[in-house]
């Protein structure tokens, strides 16, 4: 269940940047213990530079969620790139084609509570990641 949500354009590193202070401010509303702060921030900051080099760009939607227990934060990246054509290995801990912060979508992944990606080659990415609170 969603609270609110915000929609971010991604289109260039400042983008990225705002990204980033969005998922903190929500992060804290939240909250988040510090420690899953850093986590879903690290984690927030990875998924929008790879939608901005790999995707060409696209659309982050933030939001405060709620469940029967607990509230939490949930993040969908979205772009109309190429898409991931080898998801498994894309998924491989220590894979990587160069530019991140290295850690790529398994460190992404490794960071948060939930991760759902859906990719097609030749019609984009959707990934979303939630973190709840502990």
């Amino acid at each position: 269940m969603s609270d609110e949500s915000q929609r971010l354009p991604v289109e260039s590193d400042r983008d990225v940047v705002r990204v980033r202070q969005a998922v903190r401010t929500v992060a804290v509303a939240v909250k988040l213990s510090l420690v899953d702060q850093t986590k879903i921030v690290t984690a927030a900051s990875e998924l929008a530079r790879n939608t901005l080099v790999y995707g060409g760009g696209g659309e982050v939607e933030v939001a405060l969620v709620h469940n029967d227990r607990r509230a939490g934060i949930r993040i969908v990246f979205a772009d109309q790139g190429p898409g991931i054509v080898d998801l498994g290995l894309a998924l491989t801990d220590g894979y990587t084609t160069g530019g991140g912060l290295g850690l790529g979508l398994s460190g992404a992944r490794r960071l948060v509570d939930e991760f759902d990606i859906d990719t097609e080659p030749g019609k984009g990415t959707t990934i979303t990641i939630v973190k709840w609170c502990r």
